[in-house]
């Protein structure tokens, strides 16, 4: 009898989970319900695959709403039904539309009106119904008004609350979605609190005067019929018209991939695609590979870089279609990992585009597979907290400093509103907030996505499913991951440049010669990798220091031992002392030599997430269809599944029963836990290894060209100014913005790079650079300060002086003060009577000026609060005391191993971390005044004395260690020095 239950996905109102609804109904009695949750589909098939384990029956519908106004509800009759209503719903959510206050014509739902707002029974359609809540029957005055129309009424009990904290949860709820004050929330923006979830024995007390109202309910209910097959699956079933076509079409690509992809097609290459295609038909999987095929093909056509990663670059297909570069022969990637007859699942292809041309490609997919079968994969940010402390904290009116106090985890709260605001984030912490997208996926179904899911449309406007990624695989929709990133960004803009000041193309696929190029191998030898996709950063370079690592073989390895898990379970130092120390290695073969014969590649050691299944299947003898529920259940997505803990336990026996000892198998266990959740495929590190290849190649050769592109594509893990130091090192000089010689992005000129006018920062405005960049190609290049005046009566005298100040006029005048001269006589009037007094131009008079002296000093100020980072001088000549400069190289530290020295560095990036005992250490990297690297290390007992805080100079005093190759010095005294000022105080 319950027809309008909500969930905690009824977001800011609603407070039961899935489970809390579920036993609810249970408990009271019922044995079906309509879950109907407000304006949201997200759980409508959790709900109903759910169920069945309660022994109840659920139906689907949505309480269509403005704010908590309720209009009316929605129940499907049938599959038809529900997609009606997601067409409904989905219209006015994606076009911010008021829901009607009539529902349309419905062929395969019904409505139900609330009695307060219902049409006359007599105009009430065949699918219309108005429901009578219990506040309804007391109110007898009003029963004349629809006793006699009793065929038309249905039960209404609308189920929101159990007990009266879930109530007080609702109300916080609301002020929390208003972002008003608990007190100044008015009733008619809560939910009324009699809606609570009734037993079936008192919903037939309350209506057994009414026993037509009871049959209609019944009779309702048990006309809806919503079935879905959730085994079968949901995506796109043909790329072209037929299956049989579909492999014919990818069994002829495959092969013509062959010419292209090897120089010499052995056996080894024939067999291992036969046996792909015969299990890609046998899963059903030909759609996918060949959709993932045509969305690579058109970024062929438009020119677009991309890296096609996942545990699908396991695959020779995939290689072929060129959705990746990774040849898997030639890495032996295990075949298993990406398909395998008992894997219900596609693998995973995260096909990554450059940032600026991802729209287009989610363009193309919507365009060319259809706008109402096609959706991005939602997902929901949850209440952390932390942050429901700040807002219950807001709500309740507390001040800023006792909120903080109360998100300190130890600190109890001695009043009664803290109290309050602490027992209610327990409760609400995890709660769903609020949808957002998932990161990457995109569904592309069979039916039109309105059959499973109603819609948003985020600010980019694409519609977006109101479920997430485990329901879509639930039902069997597998999303197509399309990802950006600015590392892709970087290659196709250089590649460009290259083009541009060399009439070079770079074929930038042939990853054998990129493999292969002795400047790439010294690059990675040396360290020298600034810029460069995924092995830029402090940790990775001193990974491939230690590991010697100048082919692609241990690059691969290394992009995947640098995960976390790896690192945090030890075994990225076990990896990397059995590379260095052949006794090591001999010991871990002869300790566990089933286990070192699998993984003898990476010396016994698990990198890679399909270590996982190798060591499941092999080791512990779990099928492959275990083994991947294993890995899969890794995932904190999928780990509370019932499936997980089986497998879990049959993993233990079976290492029992073959007579492995307690603790190596808690050992290998330990492995797989602690790092299969983070680890990648190998074919993932493999698509990585490629990319920073391609990086590498181009860094190498055309350095500016790289970094140019870095500084226009956002730069990367280091700040602009260390891209643009880079640059200088490789024999570039740069130049700051300039009215006349900059365009909109920064431009190589030789050995010059020009930064670009958007560079500049302080509130210049991107809308002031669009005007500058319009007036010089309408009427040619500013003549002077005054022309520029005069053309662009739109930019302020506060703008013009940041354009002054960054010396963005030196093309006309280089001294700074006698610009501030100018710009205060000719921008003393606003803009609009500047326009007008143009008509009639008066030049003014000229002035005789006292010598007005501008330092470099204030110049890097200038360009520091501007720009980010000093250009014109080094930032070691802003040090106040130059005799405190150290001036030992980093380079003569090989040399001094063992031995105290004082250094001094500029501060790149630092990163603090702790110890297995809680205790806090830092991280930090230096440049020296030659630009080269120093790497330190402050251990916990000097964090406490020393530590590295702002950015700036510092001497820094350590002992110089050295581990595998790889220099550090181990800090025991820094200090900032400090900057000569602008003027004495």
């Amino acid at each position: 009898m319950l027809l309008n239950c909500h969930s905690y996905y009824s977001l800011n109102y609603g407070c039961l989970s899935v489970e809390d609804v579920l036993q609810t109904i249970k408990d009271l009695g019922h044995a079906n319900f309509v879950i109907t949750d407000i304006n949201n589909t997200s759980e409508t098939f959790r709900f109903l695959m759910r169920a069945e384990e309660y022994g109840i029956k659920a139906n689907i519908g949505i309480d269509f709403r403005n704010g908590v106004h309720q209009q009316y509800i929605g129940i499907a009759k049938n599959k038809k039904g529900f997609f009606e209503l997601n067409e409904h719903l989905s219209h006015h959510l994606e076009q911010k539309l008021p829901i009607d206050p009539i529902a349309p014509n419905f062929d395969n739902a019904y409505i139900i009106y609330p009695l307060a707002f219902a049409p006359h029974p007599n105009y009430l359609k065949e699918h219309e119904f108005i429901g009578i809540s219990p506040s309804d029957l007391k109110n007898t005055t009003k029963q004349k008004d629809w006793k006699h129309h009793q065929e038309k009424l249905v039960v209404l009990c609308t189920a929101t609350f159990r007990t009266k904290r879930d109530y007080n949860t609702h109300r916080l709820l609301r002020a929390i979605g208003e972002n008003m004050l608990l007190s100044k929330l008015p009733p008619i923006r809560q939910g009324n609190p009699d809606n609570k979830y009734r037993s079936a024995v008192e919903i037939k007390e309350l209506y057994e005067q009414f026993p037509q109202i009871l049959k209609n309910t019944k009779k309702l209910l048990k006309s809806c019929k919503v079935k879905y097959s959730f085994k079968q699956p949901k995506n796109k079933l043909c790329f072209t018209q037929s299956k049989e076509e579909d492999i014919k079409l990818l069994t002829d690509l495959s092969h013509q991939g062959l010419e292209y992809r090897f120089k010499t097609v052995n056996d080894v290459i024939l067999k291992r695609l036969d046996t792909e295609l015969k299990l890609i038909e046998q899963c059903d999987f030909c759609a996918y590979f060949l959709i993932n095929w045509d969305l690579v093909c058109y970024a062929q056509r438009k020119g677009y870089c991309y890296v096609g990663r996942g545990s699908g670059a396991n695959s020779l297909v995939a290689y072929l279609l060129r959705i990746t570069n990774v040849d898997p022969i030639d890495l032996d990637l295990y075949f298993e990992r990406f398909i395998n007859p008992y894997r219900n699942s596609p693998p995973d292809f995260d096909v990554d585009f450059s940032w600026t041309d991802r729209d287009d490609i989610t363009k193309y997919l919507f365009d060319t597979y259809g706008w109402d079968k096609v959706a991005l994969l939602g997902s929901y940010q949850t209440f952390q907290r932390k942050a429901v402390i700040r807002e219950l904290g807001k709500v309740f009116g507390l001040p800023d400093e006792e909120i903080k106090s109360l998100q300190r985890a130890s600190q109890y709260a001695s009043d009664t509103y803290g109290q309050l605001v602490q027992k209610y984030s327990t409760y609400i912490a995890g709660f769903p907030s609020h949808l957002s997208i998932h990161s990457s996926g995109i569904l592309i179904s069979e039916e039109p996505i309105h059959y499973y899911s109603s819609t948003t449309l985020p600010p980019k406007n694409f519609p977006t499913t109101h479920f997430d990624m485990q329901i879509a695989e639930d039902i069997g929709l597998y999303k197509y991951d399309i990802l950006s990133q600015r590392g892709l960004g970087k290659i196709k803009d250089a590649l460009v440049y290259v083009k541009q000041n060399h009439g070079i193309t770079i074929d930038i696929d042939d990853i054998d010669m990129l493999k292969s190029d002795p400047k790439v191998k010294e690059l990675l030898r040396q360290g020298d990798l600034t810029g460069c996709f995924y092995v830029e950063s402090p940790a990775m370079r001193m990974l491939l220091t230690k590991l010697k690592a100048e082919d692609y073989t241990r690059l691969v390895a290394a992009s995947s031992i640098i995960r976390p898990g790896v690192s945090k379970s030890g075994m990225m130092r076990e990896y990397i002392v059995r590379f260095q120390d052949e006794e090591r290695r001999n010991n871990a073969q002869k300790a566990l030599p089933e286990l070192y014969k699998l993984l003898e590649e990476t010396y016994g050691v698990m990198v890679y997430q399909e270590d996982v299944i190798k060591v499941a299947h092999f080791f512990a003898g779990l099928t492959l269809a275990e083994a991947d529920i294993l890995r899969r259940g890794m995932s904190w997505k999928f780990r509370e599944r019932t499936e997980f803990a089986q497998v879990e336990q049959r993993f233990f026996d079976n290492c029992h029963q073959k007579g492995y000892a307690e603790k190596t198998v808690q050992d290998i266990w330990h492995q797989i836990e602690s790092f299969a959740n983070y680890a990648f495929s190998k074919g993932h590190s493999a698509s990585y290894a490629v990319e920073s290849f391609q990086a590498l190649y181009i860094h190498a050769y055309y350095p500016l060209e790289y970094l140019t592109a870095t500084l226009n594509n956002g730069g990367g893990f280091y700040s602009m100014e260390f891209y643009a130091h880079t640059a200088r090192m490789k024999g570039g000089t740069i130049a700051l913005p300039c009215v006349n010689n900059s365009d909109l992005k920064a431009t190589l000129s030789g050995k010059t790079i020009h930064l670009g006018l958007v560079f500049i920062n302080g509130g210049f405005g991107n809308e002031n650079v669009y005007r500058i960049l319009k007036s010089r190609r309408d009427e040619g290049p500013f003549l002077s300060f005054r022309d520029f005046v005069d053309r662009l009566p739109e930019i302020s005298l506060e703008q013009i002086i940041i354009l002054i100040r960054l010396g963005c006029f030196r093309c006309f005048e280089p001294n700074k003060k006698k610009l501030m001269w100018d710009a205060h006589f000719l921008l003393s009037k606003t803009p609009e009577t500047r326009e007008k007094s143009n008509l009639f131009r008066i030049e003014p008079k000229s002035w005789k000026l006292p010598e007005l002296i501008h330092t470099q000093v204030e110049d890097a100020y200038d360009e520091m609060e501007l720009l980010g980072f000093p250009v014109t001088v080094s930032p070691f000549s802003l040090i106040a005391d130059q005799s405190q400069l150290p001036t030992l190289a980093a380079s003569e530290l090989p040399k001094l191993i063992g031995k105290t020295v004082d250094l001094a560095g500029y501060r790149v990036t630092v990163k603090s971390t702790k110890t297995s005992n809680h205790q806090i250490m830092q991280f930090g990297t230096f440049v020296d005044q030659k630009g080269d690297w120093i790497d330190t290390v402050i251990f916990p007992n000097v964090f406490d004395k020393n530590r590295v805080s702002a950015p700036g100079c510092y001497k820094i005093r350590g002992k110089v260690s050295e581990e595998f190759g790889h220099i550090t010095v181990d800090v025991e005294k820094i200090e900032r020095l400090e900057m000569v000022k602008l003027r004495e105080d």
